[in-house]
C-alpha cells in the first residue's frame, strides 16, 4: 500500500510539473506574440459639408516593446493648409471624440510623428476606437478624417 501512495504522489508531482512547463511555455509564447509590431491604416475622406476633393492616408505602427505609436500621414486636395492634426477617441466611425494624441506641426504632406501610449489607449486603438482628423482654416472641426484599423499581420 505504501508503494502505491508513493507512486500516486510521484505521478501527481510529474503531472503538475508537466502542466507547469506547458503553462510557462504558453506564457512565453504569448509574450512573444504581443511583442510583434501592429500595423494600422486609415483612409482619410471628407467630413460632411467639406469639399469632396480632400483625400488622405495614414499608416501607423504600434510597437508593444516600446509602447510607441508611430505614423505617417499624406493628403491632397484640401481647401487650405493643415493647421492642426490629431488622433481622436474613443469613438466608433462617424462619432466625435476628444483629442487623444496631438500631432506636432508643421503638417506638409507627408508628415510623420510618434507618441508613447498608455495601456488604456492601446486597448482603444487596437479596438478600432481611434480616428485621425486633419483640420484646416475653412474646416476647424476637421476637413478629412478616417478610422484607424488594425491590418492583418503577414
Amino acid at each position: 500500500m505504501k508503494q502505491s501512495i508513493v507512486s500516486s504522489s510521484r505521478r501527481g508531482l510529474l503531472s503538475f510539473a508537466a502542466v507547469a512547463a506547458f503553462a510557462v511555455a504558453g506564457l512565453a509564447g504569448l509574450s512573444a506574440a504581443h511583442a510583434d509590431p501592429v500595423t494600422l491604416t486609415a483612409k482619410l475622406v471628407p467630413v460632411t459639408g467639406a469639399p469632396p476633393t480632400g483625400i488622405g492616408h495614414v499608416t501607423a505602427t504600434y510597437d508593444p516593446a516600446t509602447e510607441t505609436l508611430s505614423w505617417q500621414v499624406d493628403y491632397a486636395g484640401l481647401s487650405g493648409p493643415v493647421l492642426a492634426a490629431h488622433i481622436h477617441g474613443p469613438a466608433t466611425p462617424g462619432m466625435d471624440a476628444p483629442v487623444v494624441v496631438p500631432f506636432t506641426p508643421p503638417f506638409p504632406s507627408p508628415f510623420a510623428g510618434k507618441a508613447t501610449l498608455t495601456l488604456d489607449q492601446v486597448s482603444q486603438l487596437l479596438g478600432g476606437l481611434y480616428y485621425v482628423n486633419l483640420h484646416t482654416q475653412a474646416f476647424p472641426g476637421g476637413e478629412i478624417r478616417g478610422q484607424l484599423n488594425v491590418q492583418p499581420s503577414n
